[in-house]
């Protein structure tokens, strides 16, 4: 049986999703941008969208529960890989060791023109 969640702390309505939805102890979460889901704004330069996006997904996890100690697996899109360093610097501190797997790629557009967007898969 599957339990989906939504959280205030995400974007409610973007698109037919849920927040997070989990399965035997799973956690898997939508992607997260740094669009603020009081404003519907999205602000800022890649580093502050990571700093924004990180913020919103670690608050979600806590939402649920859990939190970043929990995450096992992120995937993060980018516009831009130019930016993987400096996204690299903002994410580091989220995590400890031993650290979730990873993957960054480069995506041609993201929703709202985001510049980043990050999912991850967690443990409950």
């Amino acid at each position: 049986m599957r339990n989906a969640f939504q959280s205030t702390k995400a974007i409610q309505g973007a698109a037919p999703i849920s927040t997070l939805v989990e399965h035997q102890g799973i956690v898997y979460l939508s992607g997260v941008t740094a669009l603020d889901p009081v404003t519907n704004e999205l602000k800022g330069d890649t580093v502050q969208q990571a700093e924004k996006s990180l913020c919103i997904l670690k608050e979600i996890l806590e939402s649920y529960g859990i939190g970043m100690e929990d995450v096992l697996k992120v995937n993060i899109y980018l516009v831009d890989m130019e930016d993987f360093q400096q996204v690299n610097q903002v994410y580091a501190p989220y995590f400890t060791a031993p650290y979730p797997a990873r993957t960054c790629v480069q995506v041609a557009k993201l929703p709202m023109d985001a510049r980043i967007e990050i999912e991850a898969v967690a443990a409950k």
